[in-house]
């Protein structure tokens, strides 16, 4: 839930909520007007924290704090969070082994950090009919790699490439 979504003292117009106490301790279900008088009583705010349940869920708690506790485990969790990135490496037909060699060590790195890597091989004129001859350079670059990589998507033919993807193995 983010912190637009909360609604607080006023806002609340449910007729019935059920009411958490300051130290969590269940009050019980009650009127909307009894959960703000007890809340004003504490002089703290009455939050719905849970507006999906069936009453919905109030809580009393200092508004501010409470905001500023959510923004903290928000930034946290997207601290944690890595985002995968999927880095591509071109090849052709005609390439040499030393060339393929080159290739093979970039994608190792992309791999080692984490990063899916496209492998396309593209087809340029009339190397398009010698498809059937060629898949065996993406069959060699994938066993270069077996040790940190994985195919996830086996090679097929995209438009006028061949294209295959690579992941780091689990």
């Amino acid at each position: 839930m983010t912190i637009s979504e909360l609604m607080i003292n006023e806002q609340i117009r449910d007729k019935e909520v059920r009411l958490i106490g300051t130290d969590g301790e269940q009050l019980g279900i009650m009127s909307a007007k009894e959960a703000m008088k007890l809340a004003m009583e504490a002089d703290l705010d009455l939050v719905k924290i849970a507006p999906g349940a069936q009453p919905p869920v109030c809580k009393i708690i200092d508004y501010g704090k409470y905001r500023y506790e959510l923004a903290r485990r928000e930034k946290e969790a997207k601290k944690k969070q890595r985002t995968i990135e999927i880095k591509e490496v071109r090849l052709s037909p005609n390439i040499d082994e030393n060339d393929l060699n080159t290739k093979a060590s970039a994608a190792r790195k992309f791999i080692t950090k984490g990063n899916k890597v496209k492998v396309t091989l593209r087809f340029r004129g009339r190397e398009m009919s010698h498809v059937a001859q060629s898949r065996h350079i993406l069959d060699d670059f994938a066993a270069k790699l077996t040790d940190i990589a994985v195919v996830d998507k086996p090679s097929k033919m995209e438009g006028r490439s061949l294209v295959m993807f690579l992941t780091e193995k689990r």
